[in-house]
């Protein structure tokens, strides 16, 4: 096994799993799980993942790169596989992906992927507290991790973006 230098961390030490069944009150007219429904468990899984890895407070900074690929019914699973995959000074990017199973028959299935970003907050900051960079060991941990720089530097530009825009945004609702 690797050895981190200090101040690093192996993707594994963040890596949160969790199981949920899709119940009939999760599921919008298609019987199918509400989008907003599987947004809140990869928030709660993703957030788990980046506090394991800074063991500090965090924030959840942006959602990006959420993509719905196949629905997942009720009675089926859904299983949240969340892990860091690069960091910053006081940011951290965790990858979700989930798949759905059919529980009758033990077909598994890539039902979504996510990207989230979260902020170190807190007393700890005020102390010159860095995130612990990211080592990743697996193949998988490897390939995701790879384009993070690209991926950060392009939440930056869209940051930057939306604050333009939100400029003009009014704030009269009638």
């Amino acid at each position: 096994m690797n050895e981190v230098k200090p101040n690093q961390k192996f993707c594994h030490e963040s890596r949160t799993v969790q199981t949920h069944l899709v119940l009939p009150q999760d599921t919008n007219s298609h019987n199918t799980l509400y989008g907003g429904q599987l947004m809140y468990y990869i928030d709660s899984c993703a957030a788990m993942a980046a506090i394991r890895h800074t063991r500090q407070p965090v924030v959840t900074a942006s959602t990006d790169r959420l993509n719905f690929l196949a629905p997942i019914p009720a009675d089926y699973a859904l299983t949240l596989d969340a892990f860091v995959t690069g960091t910053g000074t006081r940011s951290l990017e965790v990858f979700v992906k989930v798949t759905g199973e059919n529980l009758t028959t033990g077909e598994r299935y890539l039902a979504a992927t996510c990207f989230m970003t979260f902020v170190v907050v807190g007393k700890e900051i005020d102390k010159g507290y860095v995130v612990p960079t990211v080592v990743p060991e697996s193949t998988e941990e490897i390939s995701i991790s790879k384009d993070y720089s690209e991926r950060k530097q392009n939440r930056l530009r869209d940051l930057k973006l939306e604050k333009t825009f939100a400029a003009d945004i009014s704030l009269t609702t009638f």
